[in-house]
């Protein structure tokens, strides 16, 4: 019976040794998170042109998914600087249509090897973000998301920021951004 209880205890111990590539990065805790300027997303959509987009992984909720958009968008900027794409930016796409009115995309490599693309809910209206990253690395989206939202709820103060953003149904562009210490949200005409 000894023997059993030994060789148990061996079989357990390698087990907690033998952990995948993607275990022992969540065991490590930290991301490097780099933003894809928009200069260079084309080498971005060749890199990951095979990539079936995935939120799964990225579905726990955690505090920043309760902070609005607006807010989130200014911590962006001071955190990473100027989106991918703004509206206009994707307006200006080839395959873009007009169900993809965004306000914008910020486009990441994780780790040298992770795609993350993070974007708007429904413009300054709404409060959160999108996630989706590749399928292969859904285990990593949880702590991913985690050091993400680390890195914005540690920003100390708010960027500023100017953005344009268009409602489908109400057929209106709006002026979204925080400028002074104050947000933004004006309607406006079209301005593309």
């Amino acid at each position: 019976m000894k023997m059993i209880w030994t060789n148990i205890l061996i079989l357990l111990i390698i087990a907690a040794w033998a952990v995948s590539p993607a275990e022992a990065q969540l065991d490590f805790g930290t991301t490097e998170i780099e933003k894809v300027p928009f200069e260079d997303y084309q080498e971005f959509e060749e890199q990951f042109s095979n990539v079936n987009w995935t939120s799964a992984g990225f579905d726990a909720s955690l505090p920043i998914d309760r902070i609005p958009t607006s807010e989130l968008r200014a911590r962006l900027q001071a955190a990473y600087g100027d989106p991918t794409f703004g509206v206009g930016d994707l307006l200006n796409r080839p395959d873009f249509t007009a169900s993809q009115y965004v306000q914008f995309e910020y486009w990441f490599i994780v780790d040298d090897e992770i795609p993350m693309i993070v974007l708007d809910v429904d413009g300054p209206f709404r409060r959160g973000l999108i996630y989706a990253g590749a399928p292969q690395f859904v285990d990593l989206m949880p702590e991913i998301k985690r050091n993400f939202s680390s890195e914005l709820m540690s920003v100390d103060s708010l960027a500023e920021y100017r953005d344009y953003f268009y409602v489908i149904d109400e057929d209106q562009w709006y002026v979204v951004g925080y400028e002074d210490g104050e947000y933004v949200r004006e309607e406006t005409s079209n301005p593309f």
